[in-house]
């Protein structure tokens, strides 16, 4: 029997990350679970929450030829080593390298095909933008989904976040507020929607998706008096793609009476314009079991639903229910795919 593979990020040293991938190992494994971290931060972090761990080397070259998962408490790892001890809830940016150069690896063999998925841990991107500026690098963090785009030298990619009964997906990311606007054209709508379209048949297995499509300004712009990008812009996009692409497109619909019940039931997805006018209401439906998707890449990225959450790391307070249920969905994307 042949096991999914699943590349485990542990994240940023000092957050929680490594104390989740810890917690992960220790339920009942149906994959193998493979980590890209330090081995030394995962075995004082099982120490310190008195849990036990056991980890395998392993050989992206010579994979191990386990036909049975590994037990509790064990789990496969690529040691990176981190340039200096981190300590629980102290950002450090000398070791920022070491949290890219787990991310690479992932990059790296997924699009070999040396594992069926990836699952992050959170970053802190403010802590890894100040070493690319202290080091005079021309390298810009903005997250996750940018990162595997640009590895996978994929132009556009959708991030999408689902929790039991919704999913948001985005047409821009992590933009300040003042660059939405503009961000917002045509070409990059209709990029987004054929995306979405694409990957809810392929990923989801939903033959005929429906989708409810957020207006940008309040009321929808209300037919121009709040703002022109609806009339110019989102409506036409729609209007052409309706009659071209298989998904239903709705909208554009005012954000604050989009999430209702009654047009919830009705559609697959919604798609917001921007970051916080669709995540909100989705971590507030089901933050700690939610999970990132990042739709439009060769291969399958899924994350958890929250922050490297420094105040609480080192202090087994964790909860591993974003984690969880990111791997749920991530075998689910694994196993629909196949």
């Amino acid at each position: 029997m042949a096991f999914a593979k699943i590349l485990i990020t542990a994240g940023e040293p000092a957050g929680i990350g490594p104390e989740l991938v810890v917690k992960l190992a220790q339920k009942p494994q149906t994959e193998h679970l493979i980590v890209a971290a330090d081995r030394e931060l995962l075995t004082q972090t099982a120490e310190d929450l008195q849990l036990p761990l056991e980890l395998i080397d392993y050989n992206t070259d010579n994979p191990p030829n386990n036909e049975q998962p590994l037990g509790r408490g064990q789990l496969y790892i690529i040691h990176h080593s981190l340039a200096e001890t981190s300590i629980a809830g102290q950002l450090n940016t000398k070791n920022s390298s070491y949290v890219i150069e787990t991310l690479t690896t992932a990059a790296k063999m997924a699009q070999k095909k040396q594992v069926d998925a990836i699952l992050t841990a959170p970053v802190h991107k403010a802590i890894l933008n100040q070493a690319f500026t202290e080091t005079s690098s021309e390298i810009y963090f903005s997250g996750h989904t940018e990162f595997f785009a640009q590895k996978a030298n994929i132009d556009q990619v959708v991030m999408m976040l689902a929790t039991e009964g919704l999913r948001v997906a985005l047409v821009t990311t992590h933009l300040p507020l003042k660059d939405v606007s503009e961000s917002i054209t045509r070409d990059k709508l209709t990029s987004v929607i054929r995306i979405l379209d694409e990957e809810l048949q392929s990923k989801f297995g939903i033959q005929e998706p429906k989708v409810l499509v957020l207006g940008l300004n309040p009321h929808a712009g209300e037919s121009g008096l709040l703002g022109q990008e609806e009339l110019d812009i989102i409506e036409p996009v729609l209007n052409h793609l309706n009659k071209s692409i298989r998904s239903e497109l709705i909208g554009p619909v005012p954000a604050d009476t989009a999430f209702s019940p009654q047009l919830l039931q009705k559609v697959d997805a919604v798609l917001a314009m921007y970051h916080d006018q669709g995540l909100p209401v989705l971590k507030f439906k089901g933050f700690g079991n939610a999970a990132n998707i990042t739709l439009g890449l060769p291969f399958i990225r899924t994350s958890v639903d929250h922050g490297t959450g420094l105040d609480i790391a080192g202090q087994n307070r964790a909860s591993l229910g974003s984690m969880e249920y990111a791997l749920e969905v991530t075998l689910d994307l694994i196993h629909a795919r196949n």
